[in-house]
């Protein structure tokens, strides 16, 4: 026997107990069971968005908690604390967000090189979900985060959450939300990886900080 009927007699095992799809009779969705847990325990708004602080801290992202009037403060403060002189804007962000700060603020064009990213401070974004039980924030691109590129480049990331309405506890409820056609950034802390003696390095392949304000 080969390797390939090997592989292919497992595969037909697994699916000895899924009945078959004849023509459109039965759609895959309700072909394979879908009857995990989509939230582990019962959780208050509270409770989840506590958890989502904790795992955000537990990822080594730096987390923040203001009212909705303390947004431009808060952000003007953190920036200050990093010294940014420059702050990246994506196109839909809300302009309020970033009247308290000095910083000069650096447009999203699609002509931007790495190169001038990378000289860029610092990047303001929203978020499209955030998920508690992962500690993960998603972005799909929307106007008010901007392309990819801008979260991966810029040393500095600040990500504002807006709470409860963007905060889920689990992935499946994420996904309900988000569009699969869209290019989305899932984003557990702060970019790091791990040499082989597990020498932990930040800002590889991304930001090597990553802060998130919780605002509600």
């Amino acid at each position: 026997m080969s390797s390939r009927e090997r592989i292919l007699g497992r595969v037909r095992r697994a699916l000895s107990d899924v009945p078959e799809v004849r023509g459109d009779d039965m759609p895959y969705e309700r072909a394979v069971p879908r009857d995990y847990l989509r939230e582990h325990g019962e959780r208050s708004v509270a409770q989840t968005v506590g958890l989502l602080a904790e795992n955000l801290a537990d990822y080594r992202a730096v987390v923040h908690r203001c009212a909705p009037a303390d947004l431009a403060a808060t952000i003007a403060g953190m920036l200050a604390a990093r010294g940014a002189k420059t702050v990246l804007v994506p196109a839909g962000l809300e302009p309020g967000w970033l009247e308290a700060t000095d910083a000069e603020r650096i447009a999203d064009r699609a002509e931007s090189t790495p190169r001038e990213l990378d000289r860029v401070d610092s990047v303001v974004t929203a978020c499209a979900v955030a998920i508690a039980e992962t500690g993960t924030i998603v972005l799909d691109g929307s106007p008010d985060q901007g392309r990819r590129r801008v979260t991966l480049v810029p040393d500095h990331h600040i990500c504002v959450v807006r709470v409860p309405d963007q905060v889920v506890s689990s992935v499946p409820q994420a996904l309900e939300r988000l569009d699969p056609a869209r290019p989305m950034t899932w984003i557990s802390g702060p970019s790091a990886t791990s040499d082989i003696e597990l020498d932990r390095v930040e800002g590889v392949h991304g930001p090597r900080t990553l802060e998130v304000v919780l605002v509600g």
